[in-house]
């Protein structure tokens, strides 16, 4: 498949890479130089090398066949060194350069288009970041790794129109310790657009689960939709869509160069194709993370379990707004916990095991009732201030992940709180920081499961 080569190409060609330290051509040069196997070859009028590289004026002096080629250098000069790269027979290039459709220079834009229309050779971008790739190396970022984190290798892939919001989100999910599989800035889309990306990861071993920030289709709409529609029942689809007031379709416009159509228009597409829609960016972290480490729900019973009752309050209402169901737990079931639990904590849905619960009471808890079988999935809130509750509870709640049962866990706090929820997301138990933001990451999944099996 020619998209391959944009994410493992065998040699890449860097056009504008620069010899000063802190331009964009450095950084994207460093960048590959510190993990991409493949060969490099930097592109520079002046042939010093730079790095220790060899330096070619052109990319029709490179001696070998070129898999990838990255481009950053003024607008001006881009349709020729697009030129070049169809001439050389380069079948994927990234225009990371600026200054097209974006600031109504289309014409350029249309002259980029009309060299590679007919050629094997396809884009991404103008006015991108370009690709990083968490197993290849690839890595066309070009903000240095100093104030922009690079994830481990995971099964989250990000797709966005938007660099700066996909930079944050890179840089976010670096701190959190969470892992992706690809991350595209496509910036202007003026040859391969989101759906074409969406296709192909898709396909891709590496993604289970792909993120999307939305301004506009660049694609048709009904192509968008079919191509999600299908995709979507392999794999969760997550969309942010920006632009959906008034106000956002014109940033939208002078962004990208996008027409935003209504918000209710796209909203109701996205749900006609099977897609799981954020409403904020928090949701789009949320909700990729979630589906990265949880199976789905078998229905719509959430039992609470919390240590602290005003937070399962938040759960019940937000719960209830969602759809969730609460069911209170059976007699027999009540029975049991009556056995196991002090007379004192509350055995309804939520279950409250008070403010001197400990890691014990949390394993009884959630054995006997996993036992039961009553409840498709699990809110569990461990406020790490309670003194009793030991570290021990994370082992008690990664063991939960044996019954195959989707478990999200509620906790926020200071320094303690944070060090026991990155080793519970090293276990691979999804952790957020606010009971609505839990449930609406539960009723995503039901979401989605619910569009599976319709």
């Amino acid at each position: 498949m020619p998209f391959d080569k944009f994410f493992r190409p065998k040699n890449v060609a860097i056009i504008g890479a620069s010899h000063s330290e802190g331009k964009i051509g450095y950084i994207i040069l460093k960048s590959f130089m510190d993990g991409f196997k493949g060969d490099i070859y930097p592109i520079n009028p002046n042939t010093e090398p730079i790095l220790g590289k060899r330096v070619y004026p052109n990319v029709l002096d490179i001696p070998d066949k070129v898999d990838l080629a990255v481009i950053s250098i003024p607008a001006k000069g881009v349709p020729e060194a697009l030129a070049d790269c169809v001439e050389k027979g380069v079948e994927v290039v990234i225009i990371i350069s600026g200054g097209f459709s974006e600031i109504g220079n289309k014409h350029l834009e249309e002259e980029c288009r009309k060299i590679i229309s007919g050629t094997k050779t396809r884009v991404i971008g103008p006015n991108c970041l370009g690709i990083y790739d968490s197993s290849s190396s690839v890595d066309t970022i070009f903000l240095p790794k100093e104030r922009c984190g690079r994830p481990g290798k995971g099964d989250i892939s990000f797709v966005s129109q938007s660099g700066a919001v996909g930079s944050t989100m890179l840089d976010w999910l670096a701190e959190q310790g969470t892992g992706i599989g690809k991350f595209i800035s496509y910036g202007n889309a003026m040859d391969i657009t989101e759906t074409d990306l969406i296709e192909y990861l898709g396909e891709d071993r590496d993604t289970r689960v792909i993120a999307v920030y939305l301004e506009g289709i660049k694609d048709s709409g009904k192509r968008f939709i079919e191509v999600c529609r299908r995709v979507s029942r392999k794999k969760p689809i997550i969309v942010l869509k920006a632009g959906k007031s008034e106000k956002g379709k014109k940033a939208v416009s002078s962004h990208t160069g996008s027409l935003a159509g209504s918000g209710n228009i796209y909203s109701g597409a996205f749900k006609q194709a099977g897609l799981i829609e954020a409403e904020t960016w928090e949701e789009l972290f949320d909700f990729a993370r979630t589906f990265s480490s949880q199976p789905l729900p078998r229905g719509k019973r959430l039992l609470i379990v919390t240590d602290g009752g005003g937070f399962g309050v938040l759960a019940t209402d937000e719960a209830e707004r969602a759809g969730l169901e609460l069911p209170e737990p059976s007699k027999e079931l009540k029975k049991r916990l009556k056995d196991i639990l002090p007379d004192y904590t509350v055995k309804n849905n939520p279950i409250d095991l008070t403010g001197d619960a400990d890691a014990e009471r949390y394993r009884l808890t959630l054995e006997e009732t996993v036992k039961s079988k009553e409840f498709d999935a699990f809110l569990i809130i461990t406020l790490f201030q309670v003194p009793t509750l030991g570290e021990d509870v994370v082992d008690c709640i990664t063991a939960m992940k044996k019954h195959n049962r989707p478990i999200v866990v509620c906790s926020t706090g200071g320094e303690f709180s944070e060090r026991m929820n990155k080793r519970l997301m090293a276990n691979g138990v999804a952790v957020l920081p606010s009971p609505e933001r839990a449930v609406k990451a539960l009723s995503a999944l039901h979401r989605y499961w619910k569009y599976l099996t319709s």
